[in-house]
């Protein structure tokens, strides 16, 4: 029962984390095409989004206990273990080229001379996250299916 309950769980902060990323995806062939004060406006929409570290963090300790609690169960034990790697290779992603566009830009109010690059860079890397975070999904939701009764 624990075991199902934490499968359940995992599968909705999963769900949550990878919708938000899903939304940079979705936007990003429109937003390559904006000029530099209109690509900075937009930008500003996501003030307050770093609070959905919490539920990426909350999800990322919810596979990893779902992958020891179900040890027994190989399948769900590596599909939660898989899902926790996808959680902490969206993670370095995340620190190692989203944060770092967000630090150089001043979370997009200062404009430097290399704000094109940056911005592929954060375009970029959020749609290998929302890829990353998909996977994560979909290896929790095969070991749903798949869970034995």
């Amino acid at each position: 029962m624990r075991v199902t309950l934490l499968l359940f769980v995992s599968l909705i902060l999963v769900a949550i984390a990878m919708a938000a990323t899903w939304a940079h995806l979705l936007e990003m062939p429109a937003k390559m095409t904006l000029a530099r004060d209109q690509y900075f406006t937009v930008q500003q929409i996501y003030s307050g989004w770093a609070w959905l570290g919490i539920v990426i963090f909350i999800a990322l300790a919810s596979t990893s206990a779902l992958t020891v609690l179900a040890r027994p169960d190989h399948t769900i034990a590596w599909a939660a273990g898989a899902s926790s790697a996808c959680i902490v290779l969206a993670l370095v992603v995340f620190f190692s080229f989203t944060f770092p566009a967000n630090q150089a830009t001043a979370n997009w109010t200062s404009i430097p001379d290399n704000w094109r690059a940056l911005r592929s860079q954060w375009e970029y890397a959020h749609a290998a996250e929302a890829l990353l975070y998909f996977a994560a999904l979909l290896f929790l939701a095969g070991a749903a299916v798949t869970r034995r009764s």
